[in-house]
């Protein structure tokens, strides 16, 4: 049997690739410098999530004496020492990234400002500031003892100070001043033309003296702490799960460390306590040379005023198969509609559900919502709804992480307004995407439906691409109906007609559209795979596509993220090519097609190639087979496919390099679709409006 790991890239690693290939749009010199630091602190907020999930895990696994071996074949000690080999890399990266940018944006007149470098005018309005809005939240902690270690919440920027003990003669104490979330992290000052900030950590070590009067300071360090977030709730011991979610945010607040960052520079009797006192060792322990919390500057990149230093919005664009103002009942009935956000705009799928909420016609509705913006329309429109005396049924997933809070409080509105809410699946998470509205019609009883590869969420529908399926298909419904009545009424999966879904079938039916390729190719037939999605980890699905790249597949991936599948491997994978896009929008749709013999099957998809979708989660695949949207989804995925601007190309060693062709233009996908969007518009509005009267029967 081959080496595993010449067989499957390892998850983790693969992950820090994609980070790295986001970082590379915010070190591209040619990229606005608002633009390049929005990149920049996505690769920050990124790598926060990934060490409180998956360091967080891999440091449990260690602590427990594990040494099950990933597909690549690597232990999990293994894994940890290179993730942390590479992120030391990335963060000095990060760091030299930031003050390319920052050279950049002062030289466009945004500027950050030292202390010393403020005009008087300046000054005082710092220290008025400082007295009046951030001293009064601010709360120091002693650290050493005879106090408790102060328990500090996960990523929180915070001074730690090293205090002169008294006389000189007892040894240093400690003490910590953590800054709350709600104060600014960047402070604008007056400043003439242009922009001037100072980072508010710099303001309060300058005023520390307030706070320890009569002490000599010898040191301060800016620090945060990362606490595993790789919690879940115990759902076999659970009466009630919105009480089991409640504690598992509680216990996140006081879990296990897994990394310490400090600034540059601070000295070992410093270091050597906060490895003490959060219990690290010193692999945890990750020192900056830069700014913190690169994802605090998020704010000044959507900073407005400084066009010049961004690129043009690319805004949604009204889609002319639902022109505003049309009922979606009327457009939807005549024919099978496709969105492709954030190309195509938000807005028919937020006015179905409206426009359903307010119909009399409409008897009820039924949705999953698995993340929803936080003043969500959509929720609203539910509610209305059952307030109307509809009949609402909403499946809120309570289990999606890092929006369990968020949407505890939309299920316990929903459930205020009258609406039956479905907390989830035992065991399981529901991340489908489903909206289903019975309507009473002259004709008998009509479903409408919408699915979606991404959430209800018209704030990501913005910055995600994502497809948007609207259609009142008989067979779609049935089988949407079943799948409502499946999940709600803890019933026997039933087979469908047209639809497939995970935990149960979603996985066989992809090893059975792939093993049709691979016969129709080992009998000399053309075979075609092209898909789109996030993630490949699953190891039978990619044993599968190795054996249809023998057979002769042509199989080529649109992969943004994780990849443990090795493309161009002779004798293995030589018939195999994957592309990953990083641009303007994060790519997120699920698409796939199978040549079939000539007669192309499409689908779209909630779920991403990981055993934890195909496993442990509700998700669905749909078949597109209304032929505008079938081509429409072939073109979306051809272009995808042929991006040389800004897509990245998968070694069989794991590592990335630019698709760009040498002397060509090159294809930029996202560009293409943003274009053949507004063309799509303006060809509908200069379309001639043909006038039809009514005329009587004979």
């Amino acid at each position: 049997m081959a080496d595993p790991e010449s067989v499957f890239l390892n998850r983790e690693l693969s992950w820090l690739e994609f980070n790295q290939r986001v970082l590379e749009e915010a070190l591209e010199p040619s990229t606005p410098p608002l633009d390049r630091l929005k990149f920049l602190a996505i690769t920050a907020s990124n790598l926060d999530e990934f060490f409180m999930v998956r360091v967080g895990s891999l440091q449990q696994m260690v602590e427990r004496g594990g040494h099950h071996h990933d597909p690549a074949g690597l232990s999990p000690r293994e894994q940890l020492v290179r993730v942390q080999r590479r992120v030391r890399q990335m963060v000095t990266t990060q760091a030299t990234c930031w003050t390319s940018i920052e050279e950049a944006l002062a030289a466009g007149g945004v500027r950050q400002l030292k202390l010393e470098q403020l005009s008087p005018a300046q000054v005082q309005h710092i220290q008025a500031l400082f007295t009046h809005e951030i001293s009064p939240l601010l709360t120091p902690l002693a650290a050493s003892e005879p106090a408790p270690f102060p328990a500090l919440g996960g990523l929180i920027l915070c001074l730690a100070v090293r205090l002169q003990g008294m006389e000189g003669k007892q040894p240093s104490r400690f003490a910590f001043v953590p800054i709350p979330k709600n104060v600014s992290r960047l402070v604008r000052l007056e400043s003439g033309k242009g922009m001037a900030f100072v980072m508010v950590e710099d303001i309060i070590r300058q005023q520390l003296a307030l706070f320890f009067p009569g002490e000599a300071i010898l040191e301060t360090t800016v620090f945060r702490i990362t606490r595993n977030a790789d919690l879940a709730a115990r759902e076999d011991l659970a009466g009630d799960l919105l009480e089991e979610m409640r504690n598992v945010l509680t216990q996140r607040r006081d879990s296990d460390c897994v990394r310490l960052e400090h600034s540059d520079g601070a000295s070992t009797e410093m270091l050597t306590f906060l490895r003490q006192g959060f219990d690290l060792q010193d692999q945890d322990i990750y020192s900056i040379p830069g700014p913190l919390a690169l994802s605090g500057f998020f704010t000044l990149a959507a900073a407005p005023g400084h066009s010049s230093l961004s690129a043009p919005a690319w805004e949604p664009i009204p889609s002319p198969d639902f022109p505003p103002g049309e009922s979606m009942f009327a457009l939807m009935s005549r024919r099978d509609g496709l969105l492709y956000h954030p190309f195509d705009s938000f807005e028919p799928v937020q006015r179905l559900v409206q426009q359903a909420a307010d119909d009399p016609d409409v008897l009820a509705i039924k949705q999953i919502l698995y993340r929803t913006s936080p003043k969500s329309p959509l929720v609203a429109a539910l509610v209305r709804a059952a307030e109307q005396g509809k009949q609402v049924t909403v499946i809120v997933e309570l289990k999606a992480r890092f929006d369990e809070a968020r949407n505890i409080s939309w299920a316990q509105a929903l459930e205020h307004s009258g609406v039956q809410v479905i907390y989830g699946i035992k065991g399981l998470k529901t991340h489908a995407k489903l909206c289903m509205i019975i309507r009473r019609e002259p004709a008998g009883i009509r479903r409408y439906l919408h699915f979606g590869t991404g959430n209800y969420n018209e704030i990501t529908a913005g910055i995600y691409t994502d497809v948007s399926y609207l259609s009142v298909n008989e067979r779609l419904a049935s089988d949407a109906a079943l799948f409502f009545n499946t999940i709600t009424g803890y019933a026997q999966p039933t087979k469908y007609q047209k639809i497939e879904a995970a935990p149960i079938g979603l996985r066989d039916r992809l090893l059975e559209l792939i093993e049709g390729e691979t016969a129709r190719a080992s009998q000399g037939q053309k075979a075609r795979i092209m898909a789109k999605f996030n993630s490949l980890v699953d190891t039978r699905l990619i044993e599968a596509l190795y054996v249809a790249s023998k057979a002769g597949v042509k199989i080529e991936l649109n992969i943004r993220g994780i990849c443990c599948l090795r493309p161009g491997v002779p004798g293995l994978s030589s018939n195999i090519s994957v592309i990953s896009i990083v641009d303007r929008f994060l790519e997120h749709s699920r698409i796939l097609y199978f040549l079939n013999g000539g007669e192309p099957r499409v689908f779209i998809s909630s779920a991403d190639w990981m055993p934890r979708n195909l496993d442990r989660r509700i998700e669905l695949l749909v078949p597109v087979e209304d032929e505008p949207c079938r081509d429409r989804l072939i073109t979306i995925l051809k272009t995808c496919l042929a991006d040389t601007v800004k897509g990245w190309r998968l070694r069989p060693d794991g590592t990335y390099m630019r698709a760009s062709v040498k002397g060509s233009k090159g294809v930029r996908c996202q560009e293409f679709l943003r274009t053949a969007a507004v063309n799509r518009a303006a060809e509908a509005r200069a379309r001639p409006v043909a006038f039809q009267p009514y005329r009587p029967k004979e």
